[in-house]
């Protein structure tokens, strides 16, 4: 996969959490024991979302019991009710939200969670809703312009946690996040500095980029808070190692995540923070997206182009841009899907030519219009980023117990 600038455009552009709650409470959410189930009893019309809640829980268990610190889901990744209320009923209390929408639907659905405003750039209304009206204590920043609105808009608050966060580098990274946010080594100093003046206790962050594939990417950064920290001569009360923790495609397979928990806990040893400074990731990708799917129908077939009832302005974002290759299985009530695995690309519903997933996808050479096929990892940042283009939209949801058709927690 390579980074490509228009990903990160529209995603700035949709407001993911006004997107997901069109969802109404009184939505019915199906229960089936399988996809292969749902296929067969329903035969679905419109797509379907589907949840494998036993699947969220795999991933929060494995982290809470082998991160060496504090897990905070990031709820941007997938902020739908049923995800946030299994994460918190298997034990994560944290949250990293992005925005105010984000804090109102957390606050609103998990009883006594703990939320931290990591977004780096915030309106001053936000700011002083989460501060006053939410209880939210801690703020990230990377300016000292956005210091000055936090104080201002807080009325000066002695009990505010500040989190500086640091540009570190994103090269083993499949989508950068690089450039946007952070702040280089000599402004990080002085930024730490004037935090130190008015904050009750001040943290250091970073990101090392999502679906970060090189478990050394997270010491480096270690490394670079343990310079920053130093030079700033400040006491840092927490670490944030922020998320990048990946998750399992077909074109990519990563290192065990275990090497990652034990790179964190050497490194953070290494450079001293294992005395006393409270330290948090925010896994998003690596706690949701084998969890999540969406059964799609074909709706015709020219040669190796699938035209199916969703694409990249529903739930298939990623699938077009930046091009993720996600796993996919076909279904044929009464008669199997047969032939040799053969790559395909799918178009979504949509008039827009780029409407189009490139993939390759592979599916049985005989697929037809009329099967419906499951598309798998989309967990994160699939429902989150749709949208009601030209008119095409589902809000059916199910939730099965069968496994994700991939799994680094050893589901499938």
């Amino acid at each position: 996969m390579t980074d490509v600038p228009l990903a990160k455009t529209a995603r700035i552009r949709r407001n993911p959490i006004l997107v997901v709650n069109t969802l109404q409470p009184s939505t019915p959410v199906l229960k089936y024991p399988s996809v292969a189930d749902l296929v067969e009893k329903r035969k679905p019309l419109d797509p379907v979302h589907v949840l494998r809640p036993h699947a969220i829980k795999a991933a929060t268990k494995f982290f809470l019991t082998h991160f060496p610190g504090n897990v905070m889901y990031a709820v941007k990744t997938n902020p739908e009710p049923r995800a946030l209320k299994t994460i918190a009923k298997t034990g994560i209390k944290h949250f990293d939200v992005a925005s105010l929408a984000e804090v109102e639907l957390v606050a609103s659905e998990v009883r006594g969670a703990q939320m931290y405003f990591m977004h780096p750039v915030k309106s001053r209304e936000a700011i002083a809703k989460a501060y006053f009206q939410y209880k939210v204590r801690d703020f990230a920043l990377d300016s000292l312009e956005e210091l000055q609105k936090i104080v201002e808009m807080t009325h000066h608050a002695k009990d505010l946690h500040l989190h500086v966060r640091l540009a570190v580098g994103n090269e083993h990274a499949a989508l950068s996040l690089h450039g946007k946010f952070g702040v280089a080594k000599t402004e990080a100093v002085e930024l730490l500095k004037a935090v130190g003046e008015v904050a009750q206790k001040i943290g250091l962050c970073f990101h090392v980029g999502s679906q970060c594939m090189n478990p050394e990417s997270y010491r480096d950064a270690i490394a670079f808070a343990r310079q920053v920290a130093d030079e700033a001569g400040v006491a840092i009360a927490s670490l944030d190692v922020g998320g990048g923790f990946p998750s399992i495609y077909p074109d990519l397979t990563p290192p065990d995540l275990m090497g990652y928990m034990e790179t964190i806990r050497a490194a953070l040893s290494e450079f001293g923070f294992n005395n006393g400074t409270e330290v948090f990731c925010e896994p998003g990708r690596a706690l949701v997206a084998e969890a999540g799917s969406i059964l799609v129908r074909v709706e015709l077939r020219k040669g190796n182009m699938l035209y199916i009832n969703d694409g990249i302005y529903g739930s298939l974002f990623d699938a077009g841009f930046p091009g993720f290759t996600y796993p996919v299985r076909a279904f044929r009530p009464m008669e199997p899907v047969s032939g040799e695995l053969m790559a395909f690309s799918f178009f979504g519903p949509t008039c827009d030519s780029m409407d189009a997933m490139k993939g390759p996808f592979l599916l049985p050479s005989d697929i037809k219009e009329g099967d419906w096929i499951e598309i798998g990892g989309l967990g994160a940042y699939g429902q989150t980023m749709r949208t009601k283009f030209n008119g095409f939209y589902s809000d059916i949801q199910a939730d099965v117990h069968d496994a994700p058709m991939l799994s680094l927690f050893g589901l499938n």
